[in-house]
Order: C-alpha cells, then structure tokens, then sequence
C-alpha cells in the first residue's frame, strides 16, 4: 500500500521562529516555511517536518542523527556554534561530550525545544 509513496518524518517545537534560527543558522541545514510549518530539507532528498505545537513535550529519545565522518571535527564545530553537548549518567563521555563505549562514536546535544539530536561517526 505505502511501497511506492515518499514518507517523511516530523517532530513538534514549541517554537517555530526559534526552531528555524537553529536548524537553518546554527546547524546550516536548507529549511523552508509555508502554512506555519518548517521543513527541513536534508542530504538525501529527505524532508523533515517541524510543527509547532503549543503543549510541546521535547522527545525523550534521539529524533535525528546526523551521521559524519570526523566526530571531532563535528563536535568542535557544534560547540564553536553555542551548542552545548549532553551527558548522560549511565553513558559516560569524554572530555569533548563523546560516547566512546561500544557502537558507533555519538554525541547528543539538544535544538531550542529540547528534542534530542545526534552527531555519530560509523567507523
């Protein structure tokens, strides 16, 4: 039934105008906005859709990785950009922020609404 047709992914904000500031200056991704819904267009050909929501409940699990090659590089430029970097208890990171302990390399940071986000080298 759904084989043939293109599905996108979409997360609320509580903030829209903030939501845009962030994903399109801060992370530099190509985002677009039309009937008060953000879209964010990312490599691939994949949309996003960003809706404001106003009992906004920031996603307590990963919304969007970002897969690079240099987590290093990536991190040093997310924190050179004002993002700050999450730690969580049960996963210990290293002085930068990153998960080095097992799977892929990942370090999460939050967008303005709280929704968690990802930066994660495969190799």
């Amino acid at each position: 039934m759904f084989g043939s047709t293109r599905a996108f992914s979409g997360f609320s904000v509580d903030d829209l105008s903030e939501a845009r500031a962030f994903y399109g200056e801060t992370l530099g991704l190509e985002v677009s906005e039309e009937y008060d819904l953000l879209t964010l267009h990312i490599a691939g050909g994949r949309d996003i859709l960003v809706y404001p929501k106003e009992d906004h409940q920031p996603a307590t699990y990963t919304v969007l990785n970002f897969p690079v090659d240099d987590i290093e590089k990536a991190v040093d430029e997310l924190t050179a950009r004002g993002v700050r970097l999450e730690r969580y208890p049960h996963l210990e990171a290293d002085e930068r922020g990153i998960f080095r302990g097992g799977g892929p390399l990942i370090a999460w940071f939050t967008d303005p609404a709280g929704n968690i986000l990802s930066v994660l080298q495969e190799q």
